[in-house]
């Protein structure tokens, strides 16, 4: 409110085209604000989970940029999150465990409302790359445990 309140005076005093807002005003917010090189990056084995959001930042839910590498198939399961994807880059598919198989491409979204068990296909030319939502937050640390038939899970 303060940081507002200083903005609407400067304004009333002097309105400019645009508002300068100094770094004392910007570190006052309560904005999380993230660049992709300085968030928690997790090698999941198939690919690159990186973290914008976690537990700790009290949202609720993480936000991931995930990169899954070409050629890879991965089976995973969150039996403890519901997860949402969105892909920007690359092309693959998502199969479900009765065989049925989605094509993921760019703005291509799916969701996993009931903690389906699925794979994770990404193609064999180029990775695969998605913007993902999970709730409840992950604590960030999580890995998968890729191998031996049996869906990797956290």
């Amino acid at each position: 409110m303060q940081v507002n309140q200083r903005l609407a005076s400067r304004y009333l005093a002097n309105p400019p085209n645009a508002l300068p807002i100094t770094n004392q005003e910007t570190r006052n917010t309560a904005m999380i604000i993230r660049k992709l090189a300085e968030v928690k990056t997790v090698d999941w084995g198939n690919g690159l989970s990186r973290r914008f959001l976690l537990e700790a930042d009290g949202m609720g839910y993480t936000v991931t940029d995930t990169i899954v590498h070409k050629g890879t198939r991965s089976l995973l399961e969150y039996k403890r999150h519901l997860e949402a994807c969105y892909c920007i880059e690359g092309r693959g598919e998502v199969e479900d465990t009765s065989g049925r198989v989605f094509p993921i491409e760019p703005g291509t979204m799916y969701a996993l409302d009931k903690h389906d068990a699925h794979y994770l296909v990404a193609s064999p030319d180029e990775d695969l790359r998605l913007v993902c939502v999970f709730t409840p937050a992950l604590r960030g640390d999580e890995r998968h445990s890729l191998g031996a038939g049996q869906s990797s899970h956290y």
